[in-house]
């Protein structure tokens, strides 16, 4: 007959600690910022025709092929970089309102490259509403590092990782 050890009572469920309130408006926006990106999709699809102008009036011997390559060219790393952009957005949301501190920093880093992709775009030809929209999602994402680096969520990221830390050292049955 089989005789289960002993314990000391039943299983403990690892401590829960809940994100103050600066991480959890940062989680919102990062939502909001994965929102904004559906809609750039959008905005880049919708707005090719506004692109042909912009391309036109910056190049106007292309032929129609030329400005068929130019439109592609351009319109496919917006789509293909706003679906990757969706996905980010929502891992680090989760990521961040889990208190994963590595997330924080992840954020960052993309938050830098966004930038960086910003300042490019200025220099490429685009549709206005692109580089609107762009602005409104770099400004999302402004305010979500603000609120992921501020003082109080310095404290909830120490907890989270101690907690761990703690949590990986107990004796497992």
């Amino acid at each position: 007959m089989y005789t289960p050890y002993p314990t000391s009572g039943p299983a403990q469920e690892p401590e829960q600690i809940q994100p103050p309130r600066s991480v959890l408006n940062a989680v919102k926006l990062m939502y909001a910022g994965a929102a904004l990106e559906v809609l750039a999709v959008i905005i880049a699809v919708v707005t090719i025709g506004s692109l042909k102008s912009a391309i036109l009036a910056r190049h106007p011997a292309y032929t129609a092929a030329s400005l068929h390559t130019a439109e592609v060219a351009r319109t496919v790393p917006l789509v293909i970089g706003g679906l990757i952009a969706i996905g980010l957005w929502l891992w680090m949301a989760w990521a961040n309102g889990k208190g994963r501190s590595w997330a924080r920093v992840v954020s960052a880093v993309f938050f830098g490259i966004n930038t960086l992709d910003l300042l490019i775009s200025l220099l490429m030809v685009h549709a206005v509403a692109a580089l609107i929209i762009g602005v409104v999602i770099w400004l999302v994402g402004l305010g979500a590092i603000a609120l992921l680096f501020g003082k109080e969520s310095g404290s909830f990221y120490k907890q989270q990782s101690a907690t761990r830390a703690r949590q990986s050292h107990e004796v497992r049955p």
